[in-house]
């Protein structure tokens, strides 16, 4: 026995002597518990944090490289629990450095629609909605495995996973089809989520303001919900109304929850329309009483008064039915129907339209030579400019453009970005796709780079909503427990070593609607997996992102 005491502590003295690969030296430690910070040394060895220590113990310590924190916050990397990076990780060169600049080292994909599993409906589902399918196909039952594979090829700067996009399980089994799904069609989508859920999904991302996930009913929503219950997944909305229901939105998200055994998270938590700014209050006083009641609800947010979509969010949802979007668009008995139903103040489906009013409609990015003057100016201009009204504007765009036309709406107020912030409940979330500014050729929205920054700049900093170390925690261990990723979202010992490194007095974003490709300022250093990705605010070129599985994860024999 005291041989292997002192076997064991050798093999101890002898790891202490190896060289660490890195260390961040002299900081301000906020580690993401919520905590109050202190002075402290990190130490990194691989991919992992090796070592952390009270400021100066670890100054002469053998290291490979040295990270000179002195003056700055050392915080775990933010994590986007609502990024849309699904095409650089696949098909670009998946830098997303607009997301790495803010502090991000890991995002969390699938609101709505995933670019797997995938069948021939799915994929020309994607097309008439003008947004075509990502090549190559993940077809089979562990299509969702395989695309988390080829995206971990191909290469990331950070970290991703995804939930299982809702209206891509409806259009594996109904395509674009209404109405409600057969307990036979119901039972597929069933078998596709729980081959997810072991593929490695955190659970199901609805959207159900767009079609066709607006064509999912509360029992069919509950019902594929429940098959993930067993794996540990989390039902994820863009509720049917962030505006004139929703109220009601909210409670059928918490009766989905119920119904399936799960616990509901809502994306981007907002009352849209100046007409609907009042009831933050009596929303988040329903989510405090459910919790009280003792079901599991929560929300995250972005921190910006304008959301973004597509331009097609202005139509009535039955416009895109059956995959006749462009087909509707151009017939003008159909077109004049729709332009009706455009026109209606209060509306069952969200109308973006008559919530923003033109003047509030910003187009973002226009391809089509005979569109290219429109881009980055109001609809309501671009209308008086063609000499139409507004709707006719609009529905001409999209079907010259044969696509869905990124759109910026100005839809919610200052005094509740606020309030939300207070919530211990809240976490952050880009709802954006990582850019690189430097090939950027078309309008963003500014949360694509500067989420992250803005909080911590503007509402903590500044305003003074909350204190550093809540804000941090909000971004970091909160979501990362919310998803149950164990050894990510807090500095410690062990865990790994995904790592932001900014300067509180600084951080900002910088980031406008009418220049959005700007890197935010006060992020220095960026580490993920204990390797550096960017560097004095300069991107490395590193890669080392990897894919991250929830709960029900089982790995293939």
């Amino acid at each position: 026995m005291r041989c292997l005491i002192l076997l064991a502590a050798a093999l101890v003295l002898h790891a202490q002597e190896q060289p660490y690969d890195l260390l961040v030296l002299n900081g301000r430690i906020v580690d993401g518990t919520g905590n109050s910070w202190f002075y402290g040394d990190l130490a990194i060895r691989a991919d992992r944090i090796a070592r952390i220590t009270p400021a100066g113990a670890l100054a002469e310590a053998p290291a490979r490289d040295r990270l000179d924190a002195r003056g700055l916050i050392v915080a775990p990397g933010f994590i986007d629990i609502q990024g849309a990076s699904q095409m650089p990780f696949l098909a670009g060169d998946g830098r997303v450095v607009s997301h790495v600049a803010q502090g991000i080292t890991t995002e969390i994909m699938g609101e709505g629609w995933t670019a797997a599993p995938t069948n021939e409906k799915t994929l020309a589902s994607q097309e008439s909605l003008g947004r075509a399918g990502a090549p190559p196909r993940f077809e089979g039952p562990h299509g969702f495995d395989a695309w988390l594979r080829a995206m971990e090829a191909h290469g990331a700067s950070i970290n991703f996973g995804s939930f299982l996009g809702a209206a891509t399980v409806r259009q594996y089994v109904m395509g674009m089809r209404q109405g409600e799904a057969t307990a036979g069609e119901l039972e597929q989508m069933q078998t596709l989520v729980r081959n997810a859920m072991i593929d490695g999904a955190f659970g199901i991302g609805s959207a159900l303001i767009y079609p066709p996930g607006n064509y999912a009913g509360t029992h069919e929503l509950a019902g594929i919900a429940k098959a993930m219950a067993p794996f540990g997944g989390i039902y994820i909305t863009h509720m049917r109304s962030e505006a004139d229901h929703l109220i009601e939105s909210i409670r059928e998200a918490i009766a989905i929850g119920r119904e399936a055994g799960v616990p509901v998270e809502i994306y981007h938590l907002k009352a849209a329309g100046k007409r609907n700014w009042a009831k933050m209050t009596e929303a988040i006083a329903l989510i405090d009483e459910t919790r009280r009641g003792g079901q599991d609800v929560g929300a995250d947010m972005y921190p910006y008064t304008a959301g973004a979509t597509g331009l097609t969010a202005c139509f009535p949802p039955w416009t895109a039915a059956d995959g006749k979007l462009f087909d509707n668009l151009a017939d003008p008995a159909v077109r004049a129907k729709i332009r009706t139903e455009m026109a209606e103040p209060f509306t069952e489906w969200e109308n973006m339209g008559q919530l923003a009013g033109p003047e509030n409609i910003l187009i973002v990015a226009l391809n089509k030579p005979e569109n290219q003057a429109f881009a980055g100016r109001r609809l309501s201009e671009i209308a008086r400019a063609q000499n139409k009204d507004w709707r006719d504007a609009a529905m001409d765009l999209v079907l010259t453009e044969h696509r869905r036309v990124e759109t910026i709406y100005f839809l919610m107020n200052e005094d509740n970005l606020a309030l939300q912030l207070k919530q211990p409940w809240i976490k952050i979330g880009t709802d954006s796709v990582g850019v690189n500014p430097e090939n950027a050729r078309e309008l963003a929205h500014p949360r694509s780079y500067g989420t992250f920054p803005r909080v911590l700049g503007e509402f903590v900093r500044e305003k003074h909503v909350m204190p550093l170390e809540e804000a941090v925690r909000k971004m970091t261990s909160a979501t990362a427990r919310r998803l149950s990723i164990p050894d990510r979202g807090i500095l410690q010992a062990g865990m790994f070593a995904d790592v932001a490194v900014f300067d509180a007095a600084t951080i900002a974003d910088r980031s406008t609607y009418e220049q959005p490709h700007q890197l935010p300022s006060g992020i220095r250093y960026v580490i993920v997996n204990g390797t550096v990705v960017m560097k004095d605010g300069v991107h490395t070129g590193a890669k080392p992102g990897r894919a991250l599985r929830g709960a029900g994860f089982r790995p293939a024999p």
